[in-house]
C-alpha cells in the first residue's frame, strides 16, 4: 500500500509544482491528478489503475478525468477485489474508439478487453515485462513435414506459441538448418492455434526464415503514445527496471527504473538481421484462425511488405497492440501501450487480418502434418496447382498449444 500512496503523493506533487510555477495566477489543477492521499487498499489501488492509464494507455487522450471516472464510488464495492479491478479496466478500455461506436477493445467476453488485462503477481516473475517461463516438457517446433513438386521444395511446421527466446533458441536453430539441408523454398507455418508470446521469439523465428536480401530492412516498429515517448509518464519512476534474474539495474549509479527505457520509435524500431543458413524461401504460407493473435500476427504484417505470403484458414484475431507489466499492489496490470507497426507502417488490424484463401471450421482427428487434414490440404494445393505432391519425410509431435494471446516486451533499451 506503502508504493500506492507514493504514486498518489507523486502526482499530487507534479501538480502542486505546476501551480507554484503560474505564480499568482488563479490555475485549475488538472483533476485527472487529483486523487485522495489516503483510503483503503483496495480504493488506492483503483486509482492507481485509472493513473496509469492516463499516462501508458496508447489511446490515453480518450480516457475522462478522474473526478469523472470516479474510480473509488463506481468499483470500490464491488467484491472480490480482482472483480472489482477488472472491472474498473474493462470500463477504461472501452472510451477509445476505433470506429464509429465501436471501441479497439470490443470483446466478446463480457467485461473483459479484447486487450488489456490485469493478475495477481506470481512469485516467479522476474524481469521487467517478462512473463513466467513456459515449461516446454515437449519438442516445440512440432509436425515437421517435406513434399517436393516440381522444382518446389515444400516444408510444414506447427508454431504453437512464442514463449520466451532461451527456452525453444536451440530448437528453433536446429529448424532452421533442417530447412536449410532440404532447400525449402515454400514454407507452410501452421499458427492457427498460436495466441502469441514473446516479441523477441517471433523476432528470432522471422530472421531465421527471412532471405538474406531482407537484412539490415525494417522488420516493424513499436510506436508509444507521444507522452510516453516524450518521457512524460512519470509513474514510471515508480516502477523497478529489473533483468532477467529479477535483480534491480544499476544504471548511472543509482537503481533504474522504467522511466530509463528510451521509448521513442526510433529505439523501438527492428531490423531484420539474418540468422542461419536456410537462404532459398520463396514463398511463405501460414494457416490462421482466429485464435492466431499477437506475436504470430506481427510475425505475417512483417513479411507483407516483402516476400509473396498467403493466409489460408479464417481471419485472425486482431492484435496490432502490445504491452509490458506494471506492478500495481498486488497486481500486474498489463494495458495496451504500442502498436505495431511493419515497415509500411501498417498497423489497422484490429479485426483481424484477411486470409487469401477462406475456408470452413473443421473437426478432424488427423494430426497437424497430415498431407490429408483439410487445411493443410487445402495449403497444398494452393502451392502445387493439383500437381502430385512426393512425401519426403514426416516427423510428429504432440503437444499442447499454449494460448496466451499476448505480445509482451522484454527487450527494452535504456536511454
Amino acid at each position: 500500500m506503502s508504493r500506492i500512496r507514493q504514486i498518489v503523493g507523486l502526482l499530487v506533487t507534479i501538480t502542486a509544482i505546476t501551480a507554484c510555477q503560474n505564480g499568482s495566477k488563479t490555475t485549475t489543477l488538472p483533476d485527472e491528478f487529483i486523487s485522495p492521499k489516503t483510503g483503503t487498499k483496495k480504493e488506492l489501488t483503483l486509482d492507481s489503475i485509472y493513473l496509469y492509464a492516463k499516462q501508458l494507455y496508447r489511446w490515453q487522450e480518450s480516457l475522462p478525468s478522474y473526478t469523472t471516472f470516479d474510480p473509488r464510488t463506481k468499483y470500490a464495492q464491488i467484491d472480490p477485489e480482482q472483480t472489482a479491478y477488472e472491472r474498473a479496466l474493462f470500463a477504461l478500455s472501452q472510451y477509445a474508439l476505433h470506429k464509429k461506436d465501436r471501441p479497439y477493445e470490443l470483446s466478446t467476453i463480457p467485461n473483459k478487453p479484447k486487450y488489456s488485462y490485469l493478475e495477481r503477481r506470481r512469485n516467479d516473475r522476474k524481469s521487467s515485462g517478462h512473463m513466467a517461463s513456459i515449461e516446454t516438457p515437449y519438442r516445440y517446433a512440432t509436425h515437421l513435414s517435406y513434399w517436393s513438386v516440381g522444382n518446389k521444395r515444400i516444408a510444414y511446421v506447427y508454431i504453437p506459441s512464442f514463449p520466451q527466446l532461451q527456452t525453444v533458441k536451440a530448437e528453433l536453430d536446429q529448424l532452421a538448418a533442417e530447412l536449410a539441408q532440404k532447400q525449402v523454398t515454400h514454407l507452410i507455418l501452421d499458427l492457427r492455434h498460436n495466441g502469441g508470446g514473446y516479441v523477441e521469439t517471433a523476432e528470432y523465428l522471422a530472421n531465421l526464415i527471412s532471405p538474406a536480401k531482407l537484412d539490415k530492412k525494417v522488420m516493424f516498429s513499436e510506436q508509444f503514445h507521444p507522452n510516453v515517448q516524450q518521457g512524460k509518464a512519470k509513474l514510471l519512476l515508480q516502477q523497478p527496471y529489473l533483468d532477467a534474474n529479477g535483480k534491480v539495474v544499476q544504471y548511472k549509479g543509482r537503481p533504474a527504473t522504467l522511466a530509463d527505457v528510451d521509448y521513442s520509435e526510433k529505439a523501438n524500431t527492428h531490423y531484420f538481421i539474418k540468422k542461419g543458413h536456410f537462404n532459398s524461401l520463396q514463398q511463405l504460407s501460414c494457416i490462421v484462425s482466429e485464435r492466431t493473435a499477437s506475436a504470430s500476427e506481427l510475425l505475417i504484417s512483417s513479411f507483407k511488405p516483402y516476400i509473396p505470403i498467403r493466409l489460408i484458414g479464417q481471419q485472425t484475431f486482431g492484435k496490432p497492440v502490445g504491452f509490458f507489466s506494471v506492478h500495481i499492489g498486488d497486481f500486474d496490470v498489463y494495458l495496451a501501450s504500442f502498436l505495431i507497426r511493419n515497415a509500411n507502417g501498417w498497423c489497422d488490424y484490429f479485426d483481424g487480418i484477411p486470409v487469401d484463401l477462406v475456408l470452413a471450421p473443421v473437426e478432424t482427428s488427423r494430426h497437424p502434418g497430415d498431407p490429408k487434414e483439410a487445411w493443410l490440404a487445402a495449403a497444398l494445393k494452393d502451392i502445387t496447382k493439383d500437381e502430385n505432391l512426393t512425401a519426403i519425410s514426416s516427423v510428429t509431435y504432440f503437444p499442447l498449444p499454449a494460448d496466451e494471446n499476448l505480445l509482451l516486451k522484454t527487450n527494452f533499451r535504456l536511454k
